[in-house]
C-alpha cells in the first residue's frame, strides 16, 4: 500500500513558543522524519493543498464542500459558495476576523439569522445552514467572488479583503453587516457578553464540474471538503478510521489518502495545549504504528502538511527503515530550522 497523510499545521507557527513545542515527545513522527526525504514548497491554504491531491489548482470549494455534507446532492445544481458566519472586530485600527470556531453559536441562533437574512435579501439567493458553523449561499444569478478560504483568514487582519473588492456580493455584504448589527440575536449575544455574529465570509465560488480521475483508491476523512472532493471524483469516501491499524484492516486498493485535520483548529484559535494533546494522540494512533508497517504492509508513506513555513512533505519508502544512522530530532528543533530557512 502507498499511503498519503494530509495533516494541516503539523508544525506550530511560532518556533520559539515553548508552551507549544517545548518537551513535546513524538517518537513515532521523529523516527519517520529522520528517515524520510523532505521537500518544501510555497505556502498554501489547507483547502488548496487538499484540492491539489485531486489535481485541482482552482477548485470551487463552495459546491465541493457542500457535496460532502448530508444535503450534498443539492450542490450538483445551481450556483453555490460557502457563507460562513464570522465576527469582525477592530484591533489597533485593523479588522480581525474570527470564524465561528472561535466562539459559541448554537443551531437555533444560526437558523434564526439565516431565515431572517433570507427573508430580507431574497433577491440575492438563499442561505442554507448545515451546521451552526457551516453555511452555504445559493445565488439566484452567478457572481464571481474570489476570496481566500476561511482557514487562511481566521484570526488574521482583513486589510483590503473586504473593501478592496467592488463585486455585487461585496456591496451586499455591507448591507448584511448593517442588518446583523441590530438583529435581536446579536443584541442578546452582546447582553450576555458574547461576540456578535456580524458578517459572513463568502468564499469558494465556482461551478461544480467533473474532476479528473485522481490516483486514490479511497479517501478517508471527517472533513466535508475532502468527502466532497472524493464524491466529485467518484472515489470511495470513507469515514476516518481510529488509527493506522483500523485503516490497514479496512482499506482496499493500493493508494489511500487520509485527511487528519485535528491540528488545524488549535492553530487557528491559538490553543497550544489543545494542539499538543491532538499531536500526542496523532503520534500514538498513526506515526508510532507506522514504524512497524513501513516496508511490510506499507510500500510508501507520504506526509503532506500545509503550514506557515510552506507546504512541507516527508516521504518514507520501505527500505528507509534501515537508515538507523539518521538521528531523530525533536519538533521544536525542526520548527526553528524551518523558520531560519533551512531544510528540515
Amino acid at each position: 500500500m502507498r499511503l498519503t497523510l494530509l495533516i494541516p499545521e503539523l508544525i506550530w507557527p511560532e518556533p520559539n513558543d515553548q508552551l507549544a513545542l517545548g518537551k513535546l515527545s513524538l517518537p513515532g513522527f521523529e523516527w519517520l522524519a529522520a528517515r524520510a526525504s523532505f521537500t518544501r514548497q510555497d505556502k498554501v491554504a489547507f483547502e488548496t493543498a487538499l484540492a491539489r491531491q485531486f489535481d485541482l489548482n482552482d477548485a470551487p470549494f463552495g459546491p465541493l464542500r457542500l457535496l460532502g455534507e448530508p444535503i450534498g446532492e443539492a450542490a450538483r445544481e445551481g450556483h453555490w459558495l460557502c457563507a460562513d458566519p464570522v465576527h469582525l472586530r477592530f484591533h489597533h485600527e485593523r479588522i480581525i476576523l474570527a470564524d465561528a470556531g472561535a466562539f459559541d453559536i448554537d443551531e437555533a441562533e444560526a437558523h434564526t439569522l439565516a431565515a431572517d437574512l433570507n427573508e430580507t435579501f431574497a433577491y440575492i439567493g438563499c442561505l442554507h445552514v448545515v451546521t451552526a458553523r457551516r453555511w452555504y449561499l445559493r445565488l439566484n444569478e452567478w457572481v464571481d467572488h474570489p476570496a481566500a478560504p476561511l482557514s487562511a483568514m481566521a484570526g488574521r487582519r482583513l486589510d483590503g479583503e473586504l473593501s478592496g473588492q467592488n463585486s455585487p456580493l461585496t456591496r451586499w455584504l455591507n448591507e448584511v453587516q448593517m442588518f446583523l448589527h441590530g438583529h435581536p440575536v446579536n443584541e442578546q449575544r452582546q447582553a450576555e457578553g458574547k461576540p456578535a455574529i456580524n458578517s459572513l465570509w463568502l468564499w469558494g465560488s465556482g461551478p461544480l464540474a467533473a474532476l479528473p480521475t485522481p490516483p486514490w483508491s479511497a479517501v478517508w476523512s471527517s472533513n466535508p471538503l475532502a468527502t466532497g472532493l472524493a464524491r466529485a471524483a467518484n472515489v470511495p469516501a470513507e469515514p476516518l478510521p481510529g488509527g493506522l491499524s483500523e485503516l490497514l484492516d479496512r482499506a482496499q486498493g493500493d493508494r489511500q489518502l487520509v485527511v487528519l485535520d485535528d491540528l488545524l483548529p488549535p492553530v487557528l484559535y491559538e490553543d497550544s495545549e489543545g494542539w499538543r494533546t491532538a499531536w500526542k494522540r496523532l503520534d500514538a494512533d498513526w506515526f508510532t504504528p507506522l514504524q512497524g508497517a513501513a516496508g511490510r504492509s506499507l510500500e510508501t508513506l507520504t506526509i503532506v502538511t500545509p503550514t506557515i513555513y510552506g507546504l512541507l512533505t516527508w516521504t518514507v519508502h520501505g527500505k528507509d527503515r534501515w537508515k538507523f544512522w539518521r538521528k531523530s530530532r525533536p519538533l521544536d528543533l525542526i520548527a526553528k530550522e524551518l523558520a531560519e530557512g533551512k531544510t528540515a
